[in-house]
């Protein structure tokens, strides 16, 4: 496998979103990412609607390029196998809740205890310490209690982000963290453990632009509501024919915006003189803006905003998103032939590498494809692996269930 990360080994025991999505995308940049299941099921994004050929879309786009072993963690012999691979590994990591991987026996002690110098990475929700964080977890409790909900809400009833934000700005800061252990690792000669939450990975998200109101102590604003927080979020206009999203924010693009609309009397107009005035006066600024816009078609705006230098986009569908000509242009999304599931389109890995390009990535495997490939790697004899398969703590490949 060619990337940057040719020659590390992954020991994954994630399951769903987060966990699985980050190492897929170290898997992308070269990892061997080794993903253990459970003999029964396996991940339960296997599960999930929306199937062919035994897999589910989800665990296709989060699990490519990985190796699938089965081992029963709840038996001692898949504690000790997963042990073994450890001493073969640069980086474990677990999403499980905390405290219940030290109760199977592979807390950070028993794997430092056979690897020194391993990464340890552990992926909780609500966090590690304080009454919530044995609380089970998923991500729209996390778009609640982060406050994502009330910013989507716009002052209003509060709103789920219609995707799972906080589940994949979660895997991206682990891929990310781990990465820069490594990077450290390499330095020192020393492995290191890193914790993160989902909870303090959204209120990070959130800070950078969202919590302005509430950055200088003493000075906290009310939380903005009614017409000023849903002018905020509404940058997306209605044309004669459709939608498109449209972004003056400077001097510049706001000139060129009035031009392209033939309004030149928007730049002699008090409310919008300056950057600070339009922003005081955007809901005024939308509006007239959503006036202007109705007017013509969706195409025709592109043109002509274009033509002026103003940011602009077309709204796509998400079957239109992958026939953008941009789209195309960057390669962002392939198609490829996956054994069971049949001909499938997925994205890229977005990070691009000069000297060290990447290989187009191994499509995620059938439910213990690789266990006997890799038991017998870590030394277990053809018996063994049948005793261990014959007794239910591992398991040979499994077509799955339709």
């Amino acid at each position: 496998m060619a990337g940057p990360l040719s020659g590390i080994r992954i020991v994954d025991l994630t399951t769903m979103i987060s966990g699985p999505l980050a190492t897929m995308i170290l898997a992308d940049q070269g990892a061997e990412v080794i993903k253990i299941e459970h003999p029964q099921g396996g991940d339960h994004s296997r599960q999930v609607a929306g199937r062919r050929g035994g897999f589910s879309a989800s665990f296709l786009n989060n699990n490519r390029g990985k190796r699938s072993v089965t081992l029963n963690l709840k038996d001692p012999r898949g504690v000790q196998a997963v042990l073994k691979l450890c001493e073969t590994a640069d980086v474990f990591i677990q999403n499980f809740r905390p405290g219940a991987a030290d109760r199977l026996g592979l807390g950070e002690a028993a794997v430092r205890a056979v690897k020194p110098d391993i990464v340890y990475a552990s992926i909780a929700g609500f966090g590690f310490e304080g009454d919530w964080a044995g609380r089970p977890v998923y991500d729209p409790l996390i778009q609640a209690l982060s406050g994502l909900a009330s910013v989507q809400g716009a002052g209003g009833r509060p709103r789920l982000v219609r995707t799972i934000l906080p589940d994949k700005v979660t895997a991206i800061q682990a891929s990310q963290a781990i990465t820069a252990a490594l990077f450290a690792r390499e330095r020192t000669g020393q492995g290191t453990a890193l914790t993160l939450s989902m909870l303090d990975t959204v209120a990070h998200f959130l800070w950078s632009s969202d919590m302005s109101g509430h950055t200088f102590v003493g000075d906290e604003d009310p939380e903005t509501t009614g017409t000023e927080a849903q002018s905020f979020i509404e940058l997306i206009y209605e044309t004669a024919d459709g939608w498109m999203a449209v972004s003056a924010h400077t001097d510049v693009t706001w000139k060129g915006l009035a031009a392209a609309v033939n309004r030149p009397d928007w730049l002699t107009d008090p409310r919008f003189l300056t950057v600070p005035l339009r922003e005081i006066n955007k809901p005024a600024r939308l509006e007239i803006t959503q006036e202007a816009l109705l007017a013509d078609t969706t195409a025709n705006w592109m043109e002509r905003l274009t033509a002026h230098d103003v940011p602009c986009a077309p709204v796509l569908t998400r079957a239109e998103l992958y026939r953008h000509p941009q789209v195309i242009a960057n390669e962002a999304v392939f198609e490829a032939d996956h054994p069971q599931a049949g001909r499938i389109r997925q994205a890229r890995s977005p990070a691009r590498f000069s000297t060290l390009p990447l290989d187009r990535p191994d499509p995620a495997h059938q439910l213990g494809a690789d266990t006997e490939a890799v038991l017998a790697q870590l030394g277990y004899t053809t018996d063994d692996i049948k005793m261990l398969i014959a007794e239910g703590i591992a398991t040979g490949p499994q077509e799955g269930e339709e």
